[in-house]
């Protein structure tokens, strides 16, 4: 094995789409935007977000090991820390590094528009290492949807919209961003319940494994599901009929809501991740088009 497949398993770039879609749906309605469109803020943004989301993939690959969540059992992929390709205090400084990075990145956009991103960059960049680490930490607590919910849905989507308008969240910054991180926490519910024998084993409490299967199934059909009746609603209120484009994901939700639930927790469930990310680009997607379209 090369030196630098490990930090490439360890970063986990299938998770990166979770960081990519909240900033891109947030940014690409500024086209329209009379203060204009920056590709400069644009790109800072994404990069340091994508940081952001390597580091907290760092701090838990190395806390995960720590704690022993990762066994010789565990479904998905293998970790790079608990199989000992690395040591923990090597993907703890690799993380650090990415939050130095992440905080490097985001200069320009301090100086474009000031101490809210200084707030919003600080804030992340301690939920980063609080998802998994620190006395409360967040994924072992049944939190990790809201988590995402919260940083990968509406933080990311206004504070994306925010820096290239300096202007604060509408009705639609409020819905994509919902939309948004719910789509990224169908990942994380998938991810929970096809893990929910380990994780109990191990101690953390996942909503999985708090509540048991028949509730994480419904979960991950209400965060595929829901976001399409939130297209409806954006559609209504802005008066504006593209923004129904993401019901043709209607066949992906159904998918994975039917073989969810007909399905016990193994590692077929990779698969399901698989189509939940796919879900996730093709609302971004299709966001993009219904963009587009109107400003055309």
């Amino acid at each position: 094995m090369s030196q630098l497949r490990p930090w490439i398993l360890a970063a986990r770039p299938k998770t990166l789409p979770a960081a990519i879609v909240p900033v891109w749906v947030g940014s690409i309605p500024a086209m329209g935007h009379p203060n204009g469109f920056s590709w400069p803020l644009f790109t800072a943004t994404l990069l340091s977000c994508l940081c952001i989301q390597i580091a907290t993939n760092l701090f838990n690959d190395a806390i995960d090991s720590r704690k022993g969540a990762d066994t010789a059992e565990r479904l998905g992929p293998v970790r790079a820390t608990a199989a000992g390709w690395l040591s923990d205090r090597a993907v703890m400084g690799g993380a650090l590094g990415f939050c130095a990075a992440a905080a490097a990145i985001a200069i320009p956009l301090i100086q474009a528009r000031g101490w809210p991103i200084v707030a919003i960059g600080s804030l992340s960049l301690l939920m980063a290492y609080a998802y998994t680490g620190g006395p409360v930490p967040l994924a072992y607590r049944g939190l990790g949807e809201l988590f995402v919910i919260l940083f990968f849905g509406f933080v990311a989507v206004i504070g994306a919209w925010f820096v290239q308008t300096g202007e604060g969240p509408g009705p639609l910054q409020w819905i994509t961003g919902l939309q948004t991180g719910f789509y990224s926490s169908a990942l994380i519910a998938i991810n929970n319940l096809r893990d929910v024998g380990e994780d109990g084993s191990t101690g953390k409490r996942t909503l999985a494994v708090r509540f048991g299967k028949r509730f994480a199934r419904g979960e991950i059909a209400v965060f595929c599901f829901v976001p399409l009746g939130l297209s409806v609603i954006a559609a209504w209120l802005l008066n504006w009929g593209g923004l129904c484009l993401p019901l043709l994901l209607l066949p992906l939700a159904v998918f994975l809501a039917v073989r969810v639930a007909k399905t016990e927790p193994g590692r077929i469930f990779n698969r399901f991740l698989a189509v939940a990310a796919l879900q996730l680009l093709l609302f971004a997607v299709l966001f993009t088009i219904s963009i587009f379209l109107k400003d055309g």
